[in-house]
């Protein structure tokens, strides 16, 4: 089969579905030598691509537009140019990012992350929520299958947008080998150094933004140190995300807001000692489709607390701590727990490590070929 997936969200996204398409990728490229691969991608802004897969059926193809033209002129314009142009002969076209483009031949897949811009429509800016509001439900009804990053958005897409089930299949993410416990202190002792001066904290990790319920978070964290006067700093990844002036003004206005540290966008090759080196992450989301910091989290040996929303129960299991979103309280309680219950933050660890191991971009790369080679052999839903 000839295979055009487009890798646009790889290119421009440094975090979230930019992970998650390039580690799903680059896993194809490991595991499938018989079909061939292009890869399609708008112009990015910096003129800086990613790593590209070196296997020899892979190939890229730079589109001469940028994201935004190539939106405009597919979705809001509804221009019928068809990316068989961009491609040439295809047997299958994969779109990794919630809208597909216009496709005249080829059987068509659809990955949608989740359903975000519906279930919690306050946490998105205005005008990419009425552009997800148009174009997801359009492009769900052109794709031969979709697929879903969890059993949650599997259901959100049942329920919500009505999609038979026989045309949704789930494709979970994974947790690349390099998550592993870092053991070397003076790496340890560095990063602390780095994000929160040295002193022990507690980590989240994650666009800037309301759906990620960082200011409850904050709230949490400001009863545990009222209660127990814990030495622990609070350090938020990520990078500034939209809405989130509200955020950044809850923590100046915190008692403790020489604790709370905005560390910014961390590089993916700094992110195992970013994990290791916390006492535990706090990831207390309101909505996630799946959510993989958690599960690197896990993988580094990271006790976790979670919020017992949307996708995070099946991703985590057992091996974390879960809370109601709206429960700071609770939050408080379950950081508190990990940190001074030396009994339950063993247990905690030692089911984290068992949890990420069943989560590899490997056996999500198999699941999609298999999706492939299906639709590819004529066998539709």
């Amino acid at each position: 089969m000839r295979i055009a997936i487009d890798y646009t969200a790889a290119v421009h996204q440094s975090a979230g579905i930019g992970r998650f398409v390039r580690s799903l990728v680059h896993a194809l490229a490991e595991i499938d030598a018989e079909n061939q691969y292009l890869l399609i991608y708008a112009a990015p802004p910096k003129g800086v691509l990613p790593p590209l897969p070196e296997a020899p059926n892979f190939q890229a193809r730079r589109i001469p537009l940028s994201d935004r033209a190539l939106a405009l002129l597919w979705h809001r314009f509804s221009l019928p140019l068809p990316v068989d142009l961009i491609t040439g002969p295809v047997d299958l076209f994969h779109s990794p990012d919630f809208v597909l483009p216009p496709v005249r031949r080829p059987a068509k897949v659809l990955t949608v992350h989740d359903l975000a811009f519906l279930l919690r429509p306050e946490c998105a800016d205005e005008r990419l929520r009425a552009y997800l509001e148009k174009t997801v439900p359009r492009s769900v009804s052109r794709a031969d299958l979709i697929v879903a990053d969890s059993r949650n958005t599997q259901d959100d897409l049942i329920c919500l947008l009505g999609v038979p089930p026989h045309k949704v299949e789930v494709v979970p993410g994974g947790v690349d080998p390099s998550f592993t416990p870092v053991r070397d202190t003076d790496v340890l002792e560095r990063m602390r150094e780095r994000v929160s001066g040295g002193a022990p904290y507690i980590l989240s990790v994650g666009v800037i933004e309301p759906r990620k319920n960082l200011n409850r978070l904050i709230e949490a964290f400001e009863i545990l140190k009222a209660r127990h006067g814990s030495p622990h700093r609070l350090v938020l990844a990520g990078k500034r995300g939209w809405l989130s002036e509200g955020i950044y003004r809850r923590a100046a206005s915190s008692p403790f807001r020489s604790d709370i540290v905005f560390s910014g966008f961390v590089p993916e090759s700094d992110l195992p000692a970013l994990y290791s080196a916390a006492d535990i992450l706090a990831y207390p989301s309101l909505y996630e489709g799946f959510g993989l910091p958690p599960l690197e989290a896990m993988a580094c040996g990271t006790p976790v607390v979670v919020s017992n929303s949307s996708s995070l129960p099946e991703v985590v299991g057992e091996a974390a701590l879960m809370v109601e979103p709206e429960d700071t309280e609770g939050l408080a309680d379950a950081m508190s727990t990990l940190l001074f219950d030396q009994d339950i933050r063993r247990r905690m660890v030692e089911a984290g490590l068992q949890q990420a191991s069943g989560f590899t971009w490997r056996a999500a790369a198999e699941r999609m070929l298999a999706i492939y080679r299906r639709l590819g052999a004529g066998v539709h839903p």
